[in-house]
């Protein structure tokens, strides 16, 4: 599998919103698009990413930016999660792995020596042309939001 780089075009998709309506990139053109991968609904890492990306969502905005998750979770899981934090983003139900897999973020992962499958938490900044601008291999979680801010200031 090739990693994707900044300066590529970023991989064409179709997929399902919390709300069941189709999403693909060509819906995201035109406005620049924060798309982050995380690994699963409701927990620890994933939660407080949300939750830093929801609190930081109008100066994200102001600065041209829409924002989409995009975890394995199901279309119920994602309304869930969204309601359950208050979340005021599109959440994408990439049940079958199809979008994680064309951004190159599905991988093998070992958690207590047990190998699986799942999703690497991975950010990529996508402008209003579709390429790659910024890619966050390395989420600080807590403070994605400001993460995301400050790699633009410098």
């Amino acid at each position: 599998m090739t990693q994707l780089q900044a300066g590529e075009m970023a991989p064409d998709f179709k997929s399902t919103t919390q709300d069941g309506e189709p999403l693909t990139l060509a819906d995201l053109r035109g406005q620049r698009t924060i798309l982050y991968f995380y690994p699963k609904d409701n927990t620890s890492g994933c939660t407080l990413e949300a939750k830093s990306l929801r609190d930081g969502k109008a100066e994200l905005t102001r600065m041209g930016f829409r924002i989409v998750g995009v975890s394995p979770d199901s279309e119920k899981s994602h309304r869930n999660f969204c309601d359950k934090h208050e979340l005021n983003f599109t959440l994408l139900a990439d049940t079958d792995h199809s979008v994680c897999e064309a951004y190159g973020v599905w991988a093998e992962k070992s958690m207590y020596g047990r190998k699986y499958m799942g999703v690497l938490r991975t950010t990529f900044v996508i402008d209003a042309e579709g390429r790659i601008e910024k890619i966050f291999n390395k989420v600080d979680t807590k403070n994605h939001y400001q993460q995301i801010i400050d790699s633009y200031k410098q």
